[in-house]
């Protein structure tokens, strides 16, 4: 092997100054020139399937609060990643997805793996997409994409590259540019906020994921104290930005207009902080807001700020945002203080069979670790999760972003990963629908390679339920394939190199669970349960 300079090895030094040293996929043959003589100072995380490596590669970059890298397989393997590319740009994750195209000689007769249209196909779920015209543009196309990924609002990018690209001689070294992460909020503005805010009578606050993500917990903590206002989760939140077990928590506003706009009634001022306005599921008529009641917005994103449907919004840094405000609003003692949100917590004295989700989620909590991390997508039992497990740490819950299912299982894989990277050992839990584990149930695989300690517990009800509850609100009797009858999760997930039992009651879950925090590779624990009717 020559030892001259290549687009190969520009690229790579250039990938180690920007520490983009872990790179997730499954390799092509049109990628496999850009994987070549691999470095012992790299580390490739094989996924299965490319959804769930983009899905590690995203909660890997939230979790290192750094871009990540993905290599997908043409046009084929970014088919299949689209759905968690979806929920990496609703989570504003700075990623770099790759993709090889073929050898520049053929293109012109559309040959086998050829990705027609490349840099269109992933559109318009990344920032920016190029492939580069010439082979010595390659190692600035990355630095571009390192920093549109990076500026706000962070998302990922897509780069297709030629396989003969990578050997192209090449003189380096690339040239390495820092950029911003943060845009500051035009302080006159903001002040006129505050003095919004300050003369409210009655102020709620919506601290959305953009908070958590800014790393504003904090600060909207301090915010809330000083205004004395009730604060709600943002509607379908990817992230929690507030601790659920505060005096000043209201729980989430719903998931709809008229749950929504009746969660807000009595409230003069509602303050929006980097979340939409509104992330809506189900049609259920109603207003925006209810009469009386005004908005103020604040998103570093200024498409979410122009699809806002009411109020007024600036444009700024969550954390910045917040950290200003708290200076700048009056003092909130001359307010009453919002009434503690209730909690409904009766347990049957006779254990149902099989377990209804509240009892699976009141019997974790008596073995609720510390510090640990909740990936969680049964979406049918939010509602219940959160009465139990509620967040009370910063970075400590992820969702997905998108309502596409599928994502939480190689999440947690990337959540562990991240942790292990930058040195933090956390419990990490993922509580995943039946429905959803079926999506990524090859994830297993990567995690148990990688010796990762991840619990797993499988919510098993045999069917979609979410849907089912849809079905009801919209009327829509008779629809097909919402039952789940006839696959064995624990019997996969031994066969991908985990340890996996099945459970029936809470003793011989919380015994299965509390001997899974121990163990040194990733447990999956099936739970039989009866079927959650969501509520919206």
């Amino acid at each position: 092997m020559s030892n001259q300079s290549t687009v190969h090895s520009v690229t790579y030094d250039l990938l180690r100054r920007l520490e983009l040293t872990t790179i997730f996929g499954n390799p092509g043959s049109t990628e496999q020139t850009f994987l070549q003589n691999f470095p012992d100072d790299f580390t490739y995380v094989l996924s299965l399937q490319e959804a769930s490596a983009v899905a590690m590669a995203d909660a890997f970059a939230q979790t290192t609060r750094r871009p990540a890298l993905v290599n997908l397989h043409t046009s084929a393997g970014m088919g299949n990643g689209m759905g968690s590319l979806v929920a990496a740009y609703q989570g504003h994750t700075p990623l770099i997805v790759t993709s090889g195209q073929q050898h520049r000689e053929m293109v012109i007769g559309e040959p086998y793996l050829g990705n027609r249209e490349a840099t269109t196909f992933p559109k318009p779920w990344v920032k920016w997409a190029y492939e580069p015209v010439r082979a010595e543009d390659v190692p600035e196309a990355f630095m571009r994409a390192y920093a549109v990924a990076l500026q706000p609002p962070a998302g990922p990018v897509h780069l297709s590259i030629h396989l003969d690209d990578w050997n192209h001689p090449l003189a380096g070294p690339a040239t390495v540019r820092s950029v911003s992460t943060t845009i500051a909020p035009d302080t006159g503005r903001l002040r006129t906020f505050a003095e919004r805010i300050t003369a409210s009578q009655r102020p709620a606050l919506i601290l959305g994921p953009d908070v958590d993500r800014a790393g504003g917990w904090n600060a909207g903590v301090a915010l809330a104290e000083k205004l004395k206002a009730a604060v709600y989760g943002a509607p379908l939140q990817d992230r929690a930005s507030f601790p659920m077990n505060h005096p000043l928590y209201q729980g989430s506003l719903g998931m709809s207009l008229k749950a929504i706009s009746d969660r807000l009634t009595g409230h003069d001022l509602v303050v929006v902080i980097g979340a939409e306005v509104f992330r809506y599921y189900p049609y259920v008529a109603g207003d925006i807001l209810p009469d009386g009641t005004e908005l103020l917005q604040i998103t570093d994103d200024p498409a979410t700020a122009g699809a806002a449907r009411a109020g007024d919004s600036l444009l700024g840094d969550t954390r910045l945002s917040l950290e200003l405000l708290i200076d700048m609003v009056g003092d909130g003692s001359s307010r009453s203080q919002p009434q503690p949100l209730s909690h409904d917590r009766e347990l049957p004295a006779t254990p149902n069979s099989p377990l209804t989700p509240d009892e699976v989620y009141a019997a974790l909590e008596t073995v609720r670790p510390e510090h640990g991390v909740f990936v969680c997508e049964s979406t049918s039992t939010m509602e219940q999760q959160a009465e139990w497990l509620p967040t009370v740490e910063p970075d400590s819950f992820f969702f997905t972003a998108s309502g596409g299912i599928g994502w939480a299982l190689p999440a947690a894989v990337g959540v562990a990963l991240g942790d292990r990277d930058r040195g933090v050992s956390r419990p990490v839990i993922g509580l995943i629908g039946d429905g959803s584990f079926q999506y990524s149930i090859q994830g297993l695989w990567t995690a148990a390679q990688h010796d990762l300690p991840i619990v797993y517990v499988a919510m098993r009800n045999r069917e979609y339920s979410i849907l089912k509850s849809f079905a009801e609100l919209e009327e829509t009797p008779g629809v097909p394939g919402l039952d789940l009858p006839g696959f064995d999760i624990a019997t996969v997930a031994r066969g991908f190199g985990c340890h996996a039992v099945d459970v029936t009651t809470t003793d011989e879950l919380t015994k299965e669970f509390t001997t899974a925090l121990e163990a040194d590779v990733p447990t999956v624990i099936v739970v039989t349960t009866q079927p959650e009717k969501a509520t919206f």
